[in-house]
């Protein structure tokens, strides 16, 4: 099963809109002049930002910038690594990521670079940063999904507690925190046909080499009977932070 990775931008963007439209007026999206996206994939939250500031997006993946292309046209767009963003000093007013920070090698590295960039009284935010450790599965059948899907993003190189260090994060970047909280759970949203498809693309290509084929098939099984029986929860914490330079 192949991941469309433009449509789970587009349904982690759907999870985190109220919340990023209540933030970037605290920060001054109005008035902004340049906004950066570090880790800006194909697009999907770019294109949300309100175009009267100048867009610009910065992704180590070459084939989810060319998407970002078609979807952005008028931003401007950089190959780079967010470890050193290849920015002057103090030219944005906002630097914001999205699910990000939990696959950096150095989050705070990262987190520096975006102050650096970012002028002063600028704001710096982090919309969508997950939290594993108190991710919740019921029925019980399914609770091994969250260790195996956990499990697996440590093997990809992510560190899937991040969302509960980052107000800390934010602290020893020296960016000061105007807010920070717990996106609201999500209820019955995945019971929705395509988003079950999509959690499962992504569900899928995270298992595969740990569980078999037959496993995953069983377990999307289950999950889709839970669904139907509305006895299904699925829960991850995910926390966003807000500050100034």
């Amino acid at each position: 099963m192949i991941v469309d990775w433009h449509q789970r931008y587009l349904q982690q963007a759907g999870w985190t809109r109220d919340v990023r439209i209540y933030l970037f007026e605290r920060a001054g999206i109005q008035q902004a002049r340049r906004v950066l996206e570090v880790g800006c994939g194909t697009g999907a939250v770019l294109a949300e930002v309100p175009a009267l500031a100048t867009r610009f997006g910065l992704d180590l993946e070459p084939a989810h910038l060319s998407e970002a292309h078609k979807h952005v046209p008028e931003a401007f767009l950089v190959c780079a690594d967010a470890h050193h963003l290849p920015f002057s000093d103090c030219v944005f007013d906002i630097t914001f990521c999205h699910f990000l920070l939990l696959w950096v090698r150095d989050p705070l590295q990262a987190l520096l670079e975006m102050r650096r960039v970012t002028r002063p009284h600028g704001a710096v935010l982090a919309f969508a940063e997950p939290d594993y450790s108190r991710r919740i599965d019921e029925p019980a059948t399914l609770a091994p999904l969250g260790f195996w899907q956990t499990e697996s993003l440590r093997l990809q190189g992510a560190d899937p507690f991040l969302g509960a260090r980052l107000a800390d994060l934010f602290y020893q970047a020296g960016i000061r925190l105007l807010e920070t909280g717990i996106l609201q759970e999500r209820r019955n949203v995945p019971s929705r046909p395509r988003e079950r498809e999509l959690e499962w693309e992504v569900l899928a290509a995270d298992l595969r080499g740990l569980l078999s084929p037959e496993e995953i098939s069983r377990f999307e099984k289950l999950d889709a009977e839970a669904w139907a029986k509305g006895t299904r929860r699925l829960y991850v914490p995910v926390h966003f932070a807000l500050g100034v330079v």
